[in-house]
């Protein structure tokens, strides 16, 4: 009796340490499911989405400390970027500029300066700074009678031959041409305030007081470099926005037609000039003009000689600051400027051809597949261009361990946060989930690359990248609905 006791005890003792020891076994196994159904998420929203019917979805994400792949879905099929472009084109210019890099603008002549004159022509040459703007015009100016000159006897020539003279990237559409992200490249530009829109002026446009009014049209800066014709006129209060602002090809005649309800808040369009180093030339002539110096000659466009002196220098801010306005703000004009001057630095030729050598050279060195890229422009306009989602990942992860990489994380959009050289083109998006990531918008196109963390605290880099939708602006939705699951 007692043995068959003892042994009762034996089996019962051994079945509570069975049933104790499945427990844990039992919580791994619903970890392993739970760590699973991110494939189930994703997968369901790619397959059930009716806005993506039709459409081609490249999807990668990695873990950030490995780089391992944890979720794909044709991560390897070429798509079109839109601006995750400027991701490929910051990383090469990073390398191949360094973070400290500044673009010079110079003042010269080809004479002597006697008596309060410049005897000869006074040159302003361009190498490609973007973010020259009315304030240094009138900088230069200053300068200029700080020197005690007061008359230029001789022309003002504007020298843009840093670069080449072909001024719109190669699969830019006729219809951008005018607007700021369409925006002519020049060695030689003015930007109208701080977020360095190169190549283009501010329109600010308000409602008159009363239905029949010209709206009120203000430019900035305040230039007769352009002409407005205000054909538009004001509407009832309670009526719709109808208003249509275009620039004439060739030509600086930008004329507004249509309706602004009264009442409405003052809107703004970026214009595109044409030909930005007359516009520059035009800024710096209204800033001598500001300060009572003149000359005897002409306005022109020609090359500085080689034996002209320099009068004096400015350079811009370094690469690690113009990555914000570039990346947050997803400035066009940037990308090109920055795949001018690498062709520039290293093949000495500004030229697309010769940056986007440098471009492609660059990314394979730092361990890309050449072979999956087709890179056309370094702003990401064009709809030629072509890389895979695995691709974007693999160099999100590979960018980590660069010296300047704090540098190039701190200029992608924070989402959320409602400061604009902040948030960015995120800064009203996907407030409730840590994300830094770039933001790309073309027609039929809407990508998302960059860094995330989920709720649980881990790190994950992702590639989101749509392609052939119908409405991609709708499409963003759905490009935070992945985030979100993404960061469950």
């Amino acid at each position: 009796m007692t043995i068959t006791r003892n042994v009762s005890r034996v089996w019962m003792l051994l079945l509570i340490f069975c049933l104790a020891a499945s427990v844990p076994k039992e919580k791994s196994v619903h970890a392993i499911e739970e760590r699973g159904t991110m494939k189930q998420r994703l997968d369901n929203i790619i397959e059930t989405e009716p806005l993506l019917d039709g459409a081609l979805v490249g999807l990668s994400v990695r873990d950030t400390k490995t780089g391992k792949l944890l979720y794909e879905n044709l991560g390897d099929t070429r798509l079109r970027p839109a601006s995750n472009m400027k991701l490929l084109t910051a990383t090469a210019a990073l390398e191949v500029l360094g973070k400290d890099y500044t673009f010079s603008t110079e003042i010269k002549t080809d004479g002597v300066k006697k008596d309060g004159q410049i005897e000869g022509n006074l040159y302003l040459v361009g190498k490609g700074d973007p973010t020259l703007t009315p304030k240094d015009f009138a900088h230069f100016a200053a300068q200029l009678q700080d020197l005690g000159v007061t008359h230029i006897k001789g022309d003002l020539i504007g020298d843009d031959t840093w670069y080449d003279d072909v001024r719109l990237s190669p699969d830019l559409i006729w219809s951008d041409e005018s607007f700021h992200y369409g925006a002519q490249i020049s060695a030689l530009t003015a930007s109208p305030d701080a977020d360095y829109d190169a190549g283009s002026v501010t329109l600010q446009i308000k409602p008159g007081i009363e239905s029949g009014d010209k709206p009120i049209v203000t430019v900035s800066p305040d230039t007769n470099y352009i002409t407005i014709h205000n054909r538009a006129e004001t509407s009832p209060n309670n009526a719709e926005e109808d208003l249509t602002v275009e620039r004439e090809h060739g030509s600086n005649e930008i004329t507004l037609t249509g309706t602004v309800p009264a009442g409405a808040e003052a809107m703004k369009e970026h214009m595109a000039v044409w030909d930005p180093t007359r516009y520059a030339m035009a800024l710096f002539q209204d800033a001598l003009q500001t300060k009572g110096i003149t000359w005897s000659g002409e306005m022109t466009v020609g090359k500085a000689p080689k034996e002209s002196s320099l009068l004096f220098q400015h350079n811009s801010i370094p690469l690690k600051e113009l990555l914000v306005p570039f990346m947050k703000l997803s400035n066009n004009v940037h990308g090109e400027v920055l795949v001018k001057e690498m062709g520039k630095h290293k093949r000495r030729e500004g030229s697309w051809e010769k940056g986007l050598e440098v471009m492609q050279e660059e990314l394979e060195n730092l361990g890309l597949d050449g072979s999956t890229l087709l890179i056309r422009d370094g702003s990401g306009i064009s709809h030629v261009n072509l890389i895979p989602a695995n691709e974007l990942s693999k160099l999100l992860f590979i960018v980590q361990e660069k010296s300047w990489f704090p540098a190039f994380k701190n200029a992608l959009p924070v989402a959320g946060e409602p400061d604009k050289m902040v948030g960015g083109t995120l800064r009203n998006r996907l407030q409730d989930v840590q994300v830094e990531a770039k933001t790309g918008t073309i027609f039929g196109v809407t990508t998302l690359s960059g860094y995330l963390q989920t709720l649980s605290g881990e790190d994950y880099i992702f590639s989101i990248m749509i392609n052939n939708v119908l409405d991609e602006e709708a499409a963003k939705d759905v490009e935070d609905r992945i985030v979100r699951e993404i960061a469950e």
